[in-house]
């Protein structure tokens, strides 16, 4: 069973950054993609970024230039750099893996954007 834990959230002002982290319980090189998604109060979920098994990546044109999807193979682990944070960034982040096993979502980690 693969287990993803996200972790990194908090509350932060307009302008500031976060790194979110992803925690995989197996080899993140045998994922498919890697992925981050957000929720909004009352909004659907949508994606964020993602990032392939060969180190392709891409992101929302909402976040483009301001947020990176990254990874550490070594340490199974891939993480959501946030800059340039506004307050609309404010959500729960979610971390996706898919393998040929299936897809697989972590818990979600909490964004607030406030001052």
């Amino acid at each position: 069973q693969v287990q993803l834990v996200e972790s990194g959230g908090g509350l932060v002002q307009p302008g500031g950054s976060l790194r979110l982290s992803c925690a995989v319980s197996v080899s993140i090189s045998s994922m498919w993609t890697m992925s981050w998604y957000r929720q909004a109060p009352g909004k659907q979920r949508e994606f964020v970024a993602t990032i392939y098994s060969g180190g392709t990546t891409n992101h929302a044109d909402s976040v483009k230039g301001r947020f990176t999807i990254s990874r550490d193979n070594a340490k199974n682990t891939v993480y959501l750099q946030m800059n340039s944070l506004k307050r609309e960034d404010t959500a729960v982040y979610y971390c996706k893996g898919i393998s040929g096993t299936g897809d697989y979502w972590g818990q979600g980690t909490q964004v607030t954007v406030s001052s």
